[in-house]
This record gives C-alpha cells, sequence and structure tokens, in this order.
C-alpha cells in the first residue's frame, strides 16, 4: 500500500495540472507487477451544472508517457519487470464522491436512498431513484426525474447525506440535447 502512495505522488508531480490521479494500483503478476493509474480531467469545484468533457485517446496517451517516463526515471519498481496500464475511470466507477457526481452532470444515474430519508415520489420500494444529474451543489445533486402518466418531468435536489449509492447508467440512445461531453473526439 505505501509502494501505492509513493507511485501517486511520483506520477502527480509529473502530470502536472493537465491530470488528475484518480487511483493507483500494484498487482503482483508471476514474475511482473501490472501497475494501474486511472488519470482524469481536474476539476476545481465539485459544484456545478455544465458537463465535464472526458479524456480523449490522444491525451491518455499523453498521459501515459509523461507516468512511464516518471516511473522510469524513479526507482520506486526496482529493476522487476512491470507492465504499465492508463486509463480513465470509466462509466463502472461508483459515485462516492462528491466530484464524482459532478462529473455525471447530464448523465442518467440510479441512486439508492438510505432508508430513513424521506424519498421523493417516483422512489422505488427498495429507496431507489433514477434521473439524469442537472447539477451538484455543496450539499447535494439536483436530478431530473423522468414523467409517468401520473406526474409530468420534475427536478428533485438529492442531499449527498441520503444517498448511500449511486451509479451512471450506461445509455447507448442519449436524449436529444444532452450533453455529448462523453464522446471521444477524432
Amino acid at each position: 500500500m505505501a509502494l501505492d502512495h509513493d507511485i501517486l505522488e511520483q506520477v502527480s508531480g509529473a502530470l502536472g495540472d493537465d491530470f488528475t490521479v484518480a487511483s493507483v494500483t500494484v498487482t503482483p503478476a508471476g514474475k511482473r507487477r501490472v501497475v494501474r493509474i486511472t488519470v482524469e480531467r481536474p476539476l476545481q469545484d465539485a459544484a456545478g451544472d455544465t458537463p465535464i468533457e472526458a479524456l480523449t485517446l490522444d491525451e491518455v496517451a499523453d498521459a501515459t508517457r509523461l507516468v512511464s517516463d516518471a516511473l522510469d526515471e524513479g526507482d520506486l519498481l526496482g529493476s522487476q519487470p512491470y507492465t504499465l496500464e492508463v486509463s480513465t475511470p470509466g462509466t463502472d466507477r461508483p459515485l462516492t464522491e462528491r466530484m464524482h457526481f459532478r462529473r455525471a452532470v447530464s448523465r442518467l444515474v440510479e441512486l439508492t436512498l438510505r432508508g430513513d430519508s424521506v424519498a421523493p415520489q417516483g422512489a422505488g420500494a427498495d429507496g431507489s431513484l433514477t434521473g439524469r444529474v442537472l447539477a451538484t451543489s455543496a450539499d447535494g445533486v439536483d436530478l431530473e426525474i423522468a414523467g409517468t402518466k401520473q406526474q409530468a418531468p420534475r427536478t428533485e435536489h438529492i442531499p449527498f447525506a441520503d444517498i448511500t449509492k449511486g451509479v451512471a447508467r450506461v445509455e447507448f440512445n442519449r436524449p436529444h440535447g444532452a450533453s455529448d461531453a462523453d464522446d471521444t473526439k477524432d
């Protein structure tokens, strides 16, 4: 675990202000080690309503070169061979921090709410609620809840303290007007 932290510090310095290191893991793989580093675009504030553009493949390649150079210059990994994998967090990362919700603006998410919280109308019996993230604030997230036959679409503010679990849903057909910030550009 100390090695992961040391690599995080070394790599963060090499990446500068262009990237943020989300996680570092070092896993033994036979006579080698696999070093997995997850990077993302830096954010200044967890509150906001504009979608965050995902890193492009070219940017991930640039980050990979910087990380590789930093690891080769340092002696943290010693002489044992390693395989380097640099990627972005992806859609399967759970939404556990305010910054994760900020990165999910314009995305469809599914939240599980605390059992003792006041569930908004339309929440499932298990406390689940699905909606599109419109904005985040210091204390919660604004969701656009789809309408039903009985109720028009509406916006609900869900306090972070009431959320026990959050995941972004994968959408193959995003509605017209939803941001294309997650699309890779050529």
